[in-house]
């Protein structure tokens, strides 16, 4: 997942919106996790979707259920930024958190060998996503 993706947050209703575009698109749901497949149980409702990929032709939108954090309309789509290389990761996550605010800094989690998430100067969402070294065994 190297590049930068759009990331949307639904009030609930996520599973439903990614049926609707990928019927809507030609689209396919290459991936969903909802909260009760996760080691994260207690984030939300059992059902919510924690996260979900649509293929649509050569490019990916990302989304998931909110988990009750504030949402509306026009602040509820982030640029998502992968990258496999931590130090890089940290350099940009730096950069674009100047005058803005770290939502949740850069941190390992069960998915990721980083994963921070932030609100650049100009009201931008931002999630930056460093993928796990892949075992050459």
């Amino acid at each position: 997942m190297i590049g930068v993706k759009p990331y949307i947050s639904f009030s609930g209703n996520c599973e439903e919106a990614m049926n609707f575009y990928k019927a809507a698109l030609g689209a396919e749901i290459v991936f969903m996790q909802k909260v009760g497949d996760s080691p994260m149980k207690d984030m939300g409702p059992a059902d919510a979707v924690m996260h979900c990929r649509l293929q649509v032709g050569d490019t990916q939108i990302m989304a998931s259920d909110n988990m009750g954090r504030p949402m509306t309309a026009g602040n509820n789509i982030t640029l998502a930024v992968g990258l496999d290389d931590m130090d890089k990761a940290k350099v940009m996550f730096d950069r674009l958190s100047e005058g803005g605010s770290v939502t949740m800094p850069i941190q390992e989690t069960y998915w990721a060998a980083g994963f921070g998430m932030l609100v650049d100067k100009f009201g931008i969402n931002w999630m930056f996503n460093v993928e796990n070294p892949q075992s050459n065994s």
